[in-house]
């Protein structure tokens, strides 16, 4: 995390209650850019939204991903087709299979971890 400056949060919601919201609002307070990346919403913390990470036209270093097991699969494979450097699935995200897809493919992965209490635990 020390070197990458740019974070998609897919599953990014705009309700402030959301875990989602307050972990990439504590990022962005870090002074990370954040990319929201959820096809039901139009903006979040005041920033454009994307529907998939393949819509993104900037650089990544990290995809954050705030999504069900299910649908966990294709967004890594966004990212290991974006060349995303590292896939981090937060608390109770957990599918084994895109891991060790990502990790096969030269991503850094976490899983079932949240990059918030990382951070914290790391850099504060």
């Amino acid at each position: 995390m020390a070197q990458a400056k740019t974070i998609a949060v897919v599953g990014l919601s705009n309700q402030p209650l959301r875990p989602s919201h307050g972990v990439a609002l504590y990022l962005k307070t870090q002074g990370y850019r954040i990319i929201p990346v959820n096809p039901t919403i139009a903006y979040a913390l005041g920033e454009k939204c994307y529907p998939s990470l393949l819509d993104v036209p900037d650089k990544i270093d990290i995809v954050n991903i705030f999504r069900r097991p299910e649908f966990v699969e294709e967004v890594v494979r966004q990212a290991i087709q974006l060349k995303i450097p590292a896939v981090w699935m937060q608390e109770q995200v957990i599918h084994q299979k895109a891991a060790a897809e990502a990790e096969h493919a030269g991503l850094f992965v976490v899983m079932d971890s949240c990059i918030l209490k990382e951070h914290r635990a790391r850099f504060s």
